[in-house]
């Protein structure tokens, strides 16, 4: 596994898990942080346990409780993000899908939603039809947060893996596919933050011809854009 050594250790944060204690969903989850970990990144994980907290989003209401706004900030500063689900009659649990409706919040941003983040996507399910269905919708709504999700993503037959503990895996496979997923965010959450620093400050290097053509110009107000 590549590691990377870098003045800021990127943050990845983790979101997945089920309302079930010890879920297969949320011990997938943790091989994948630890595997961003080794990759050089510190990480964060909001699990089942937190999930199942959250309310019900309610983008008509202004009020948050305290959950939802750690939720929000964390993602708001976080590098990269891991989601692991379950795949439930064919689709995204709906813990799950609530803590993402919720980063609806970010939209106003300046990166909205998940803009500019790797996100590596995991499903676990009880037989491969509903593995490979889930991770390519839990691909398409990251591609809707525009998140960018990582080359590899992580289908897990629970019905052939067992996960008999926190850092146990009856298929070593299954373990360095899982250290993929996070070693792949880490890895473009560290990349893409060093190429935004030399943009960044480029931009704000003064330039008297682009200081000149912009005092003829008007200045443009910022769109903001919104889900429907």
């Amino acid at each position: 596994m590549t590691s990377f050594h870098h003045p800021r250790r990127p943050l990845v944060v983790g979101i997945g898990g089920t309302t079930r204690a010890a879920s297969s969903t949320e011990r997938a989850l943790g091989f994948a942080l630890r595997g961003a970990e080794a990759a050089g990144a510190r990480t964060r994980l909001f699990g089942g346990t937190f999930l199942h907290s959250l309310p019900h989003y309610a983008p008509e209401h202004s009020e948050r409780t305290d959950e939802q706004l750690e939720l929000i900030e964390a993602v708001r500063h976080a590098d990269a993000l891991i989601i692991a689900t379950p795949g439930y009659h064919g689709g995204v649990s709906g813990l799950v899908k609530n803590a993402l409706d919720t980063l609806e919040e970010l939209r106003a941003d300046e990166r909205p939603y998940l803009d500019g983040r790797a996100v590596g996507c995991i499903v676990t399910a009880y037989g491969w039809q509903a593995a490979g269905s889930v991770l390519t919708s839990l691909r398409a709504i990251v591609h809707a947060l525009r998140g960018w999700p990582t080359p590899f993503g992580a289908g897990i037959n629970t019905l052939e893996t067992r996960f008999d503990s926190v850092d146990t895996c009856s298929d070593a496979k299954v373990v360095d596919q899982l250290a993929t997923v996070g070693q792949q965010a880490a890895q473009f959450a560290l990349a893409f933050t060093a190429q935004r620093a030399p943009a960044a400050n480029a931009t704000n290097a003064p330039n008297s011809t682009n200081a000149a053509h912009g005092a003829n110009q008007q200045t443009q107000p910022a769109r903001k854009l919104h889900a429907v």
